[in-house]
């Protein structure tokens, strides 16, 4: 049987341990660490890094809250339970360079009682310039932590995270995606909640050796004033999705969540630009021409 409490607890060893190696790995900015209390009931630990070598800013969020559940959440979930719990680990990290990548990761679990509870989460790559052979090598990673648990896992997930990432007021996807999921249980996984359990716990753990990957060869790569200024309309559009479509942005803020924790994700600076058009046959229009949906990734 899954215990609550047990979840939480794995869920906070794994935000220690990220945050360790990517102290490590910026070599030069340290987390700033925020234990609170939410006034409905729970807590969390938040844990942010800025003005690093490689790290802008970043945060690795965890959280176990629980109490009375809103009526909007209520109506989006379709239930007349009242009491809920979740747990979860939120990771966003904007780099310097703009030839590094924004990341994205969530973990979590939701209980609302015995018969209604499952798992989420995912990860997610928005570049600022698209790298294919980084992009290629990002899927097929996925796809072999997938594998490991059901072959159509990986399928289903990136498929689910085209549409889920997907801007459609600019009609593109946010970045070149990665996976997604929700509401995963024995019935619809064919998994027990222990195994279910085991496949978050190890997309949290995949986090660092994904990253190490795509800053490796990127981090120390030079940039123009101009190559600069793209980074911050790419954050920009980055910054609506959260404010218009992300759901646990919504999540947090319909719960009275912690504000500096939920807005975390919001990039350092960006910049809208009026009517933005890129040249043709320019790194930028490249990128642009790559953030759409359906890229098979791992068949290039």
């Amino acid at each position: 049987m899954l215990d609550k409490h047990n979840i939480a607890t794995q869920y906070q060893q794994i935000q220690n341990t990220i945050c360790e190696k990517l102290e490590f790995l910026d070599s030069k900015a340290v987390f700033e660490t925020e234990n609170w209390q939410r006034k409905g009931g729970g807590g969390g630990c938040s844990r942010v890094i800025q003005n690093g070598d490689l790290i802008e800013k970043g945060g690795v969020n965890f959280s176990a809250v629980h109490g009375i559940l809103p009526d909007a959440i209520k109506k989006l979930f379709k239930t007349k339970n009242n009491n809920f719990f979740a747990t979860g680990i939120s990771i966003v990290l904007h780099p310097n360079n703009p030839w590094v990548p924004i990341i994205h990761l969530n973990i979590r679990y939701f209980e609302m009682d015995n018969d209604l509870k499952w798992f989420g989460g995912g990860i997610d790559v928005t570049p600022h310039y698209v790298i294919e052979a980084d992009a290629i090598r990002f899927h097929k990673h996925l796809k072999h932590v997938c594998d490991n648990y059901q072959s159509t896992f990986y399928t289903k997930f990136k498929a689910w995270a085209d549409d889920y990432f997907y801007i459609k007021h600019r009609n593109e996807t946010r970045g070149i995606g990665g996976i997604f999921y929700d509401r995963l249980t024995p019935q619809n996984t064919d998994l027990s909640w222990e195994q279910i359990f085991e496949f978050s716990k190890t997309i949290g753990n995949t986090f660092i050796p994904i990253y190490e990957n795509l800053v490796s060869q990127t981090r120390k790569l030079p940039f123009t004033a101009q190559q600069k200024n793209w980074q911050y309309q790419r954050r920009s559009r980055y910054a609506e999705f959260n404010l218009v479509y992300d759901s646990g942005t919504k999540f947090g803020l319909e719960t009275d969540g912690r504000i500096e924790s939920i807005l975390m994700s919001m990039p350092p600076m960006a910049a809208w630009v009026y009517n933005y058009q890129a040249s043709a046959n320019s790194n930028e229009a490249k990128t642009l021409d790559l953030l759409r949906k359906g890229i098979n990734w791992v068949a290039k």
